[in-house]
């Protein structure tokens, strides 16, 4: 490929981006508001009950184990049942805030007062070896889209690559050809491919913003595997234009184009629940929102002068990039007076998910680091204490798994009785050492189980309610039948592949606390089925804790209760090759998790499969370009 053909770009308009000192406060420079009476009375809503609820249950445990002396080995039980609680809590609390806020009528999503004013777009689509005719196809399709809605604002996109790959970088060059020939009236179309990849995709970004970001006064960030309508990018920058105060707008992306019983499965619950916390966590966050990295508007002239991120000092001396940038930057630009807004009401945001058990692990690896990353983070000078709370929550969300393991074994080594009591360490030669823990009976097991699983399903529950109990809710899922039935599913599959995650999870923790990082790839987005050796390999871990566990079941040293966890454990490999089946047509409803995405494809989505075989078909020679 020639130098020519490596960047294709407007005339420069550089923006100075600085590193941030995270040691010292930042000047304010934005205009966001001080939390007022509103703010603080939706927080206290999510963390009172929740603190609440995990207090009254540590006392009535603590109460059951100071029958016979509290030892050390009991304290640092009932500190991880409280650690672990609290978070189970939090999100029950977070429902609690969205039901109150929607009966209250407290919108998250309030316009600003000011007038809409035109503003100058781009449209930034980073790409890292991705398959060129998924990428171009659906830009092609969201300006198309754009450009149906004739709106106020100037748009312009940018693919900005960091392909490695000789081959899929020519297949890029020839597909950016194509759309830039092929773009609407008003449209411009840019493509730049950085030979050096420092600093992946923040470089990627940064890169744009000091060559070209002074011409743009806001930036709409998307994945390569975005999809937003016209309409929901045109919301976002007219809320831009009329909110001065904001400095990123974030919406909440749906899932779409689930094919296999894996992403199905993440796709209804996305819709039919995810809602809900996202109505929740909209209420009571507000401009202390965060930021997931794509499908958001930022203004560009703030996120230089407040969001650049310093290089962390590595445990082997080197320089460290801050992996999930994302949180980060939310906090940075909160911290300069930015607001922070997310707005789950703008409708037409999507993204697509893994297809398969392997799929996901892989993706949730690369994240799990970037995630704890962040523990080292909670010190930044001049953070809202809202944006260190969004941080300490992505790691805690990857800490829980290793967590509930440690309560696992505490659990399978407690056995059925007194008896059968592993960690038991009555010595009769010496009567001064009690029993350790007293004998739990089969009725204190049922009700803390059925406790944690109702709080964990909580959230679930309420989603399915709200739906169930609205006729035309339902009959967007294929009536009220077909919904419950999926409903029902989805929590059996969610319940079977919770353990397998736990388990793959904390081994992702435990490769992070070793520096064992993952290397930089594409995500898998297309899904297909893994050999039976390769998912083996990739299960053992589970089979054999599984078959551990199964073991004690059968010899009565565990407790029945567990039955479920030892059988999901044994049966990862099985799992992991169901969730790759492709979705047939012919299954019922409820099998297929049909939701009304599902079942009425969004027409941007339409749109943008024609266009990827359109792109696809050019580039393989199939097709002529069009005129």
């Amino acid at each position: 490929m020639s130098d020519a053909r490596l960047s294709v770009m407007p005339a420069s308009a550089p923006l100075e981006m600085r590193p941030q000192d995270l040691s010292a406060p930042a000047p304010a420079a934005g205009r966001g508001p001080a939390a007022g009476a509103r703010y603080t009375g939706w927080r206290m809503a999510l963390f009172l009950p929740a603190l609440a609820g995990t207090a009254l249950l540590v006392a009535g445990l603590h109460s059951w184990l100071a029958e016979t002396g509290m030892t050390g080995l009991e304290w640092v039980l009932l500190f991880m049942i409280g650690m672990t609680f609290v978070w189970v809590t939090l999100s029950v609390s977070t429902v609690g805030v969205a039901i109150a806020g929607l009966l209250a009528h407290a919108r998250s999503d309030e316009p600003g007062a000011d007038e809409t004013a035109p503003l100058d777009v781009a449209l930034l689509v980073p790409v890292h070896n991705e398959n060129p005719a998924d990428v171009f196809g659906n830009a092609a399709a969201m300006l198309d889209d754009l450009a149906a809605r004739r709106g106020p604002h100037r748009y312009a996109l940018f693919i900005l690559s960091d392909t490695t790959d000789a081959a899929i970088a020519d297949e890029e060059a020839r597909a950016f050809a194509m759309l830039r020939a092929g773009a609407p009236q008003g449209f411009t179309v840019w493509y730049r491919r950085r030979l050096t990849n420092t600093d992946k995709k923040v470089g990627n970004l940064v890169d744009w913003i000091t060559g070209w970001g002074a011409a743009w006064q806001a930036m709409v960030v998307l994945d390569a595997d975005s999809l937003m309508t016209g309409r929901a990018i045109d919301r976002l920058a007219g809320e831009m234009s009329r909110d001065p105060s904001a400095g990123l707008i974030q919406t909440f992306p749906m899932l779409i184009g689930a094919s296999t019983l894996f992403a199905r499965l993440q796709q209804f619950s996305n819709i039919a629940y995810g809602w809900l916390l996202a109505e929740g966590l909209a209420t009571w966050a507000r401009s202390e929102g965060n930021y997931w990295g794509h499908n958001a508007i930022i203004r560009t002239r703030a996120f230089a002068a407040s969001a650049g991120l310093p290089h962390l000092a590595g445990r082997d001396g080197r320089a460290e990039l801050i992996l999930s940038h994302d949180f980060v930057e939310a906090g940075l630009l909160r911290r300069a007076g930015w607001q922070v807004r997310f707005l789950p009401r703008v409708s037409g945001s999507y993204e697509e998910t893994p297809g398969t058990l392997i799929d996901y692990v892989l993706r949730d690896q690369r994240w799990c680091r970037g995630n704890l990353q962040h523990l080292r983070l909670l010190g930044t000078a001049g953070l809202h204490p809202v944006s260190r709370f969004h941080l300490l929550h992505g790691a805690v969300s990857y800490l829980l798994s290793p967590a509930w393991f440690v309560l696992l074994i505490v659990w399978s080594l407690l056995g059925k009785d007194s008896e059968t009591n592993v960690i038991r360490y009555f010595n009769e030669t010496n009567p001064l050492f009690p029993d350790w823990p007293p004998a739990m009976s089969h009725i204190d097991s049922a009700v803390f189980l059925v406790i944690m699983y109702a709080m964990l399903l909580t959230p679930k529950l309420t989603g399915a309610a709200i739906i169930a109990l609205h006729p035309k809710a339902t009959r967007l899922y294929g009536g009220r039948l077909a919904f419950l039935g999926a409903f029902v599913v989805e929590v059996v599959l969610s319940v079977a592949y919770a353990p397998v995650l736990m388990i793959q999870q904390t081994r992702a923790v435990m490769r992070a606390a070793l520096g064992r990082g993952n290397a930089w790839a594409p995500q898998s987005r297309r899904a297909a089925a893994y050999p039976l050796s390769t998912l083996i390999r990739f299960h053992r871990v589970e089979t054999v804790l599984g078959l551990v566990l199964a073991a004690g079941l059968v010899t009565g040293l565990v407790s029945l209760w567990l039955i479920p966890i030892a059988a999901s454990l044994c049966l990862a490999v099985p799992l992991s090759a169901l969730s790759s089946v492709p979705v047939s047509a012919r299954l019922p409803h409820a099998l297929r998790m049909d939701s009304p995405h599902s079942l009425r494809e969004p027409a941007i989505l339409t749109r943008a499969r024609s266009q990827r075989l359109r792109v696809s078909d050019l580039l393989s020679g199939r097709g002529m370009p069009a005129e």
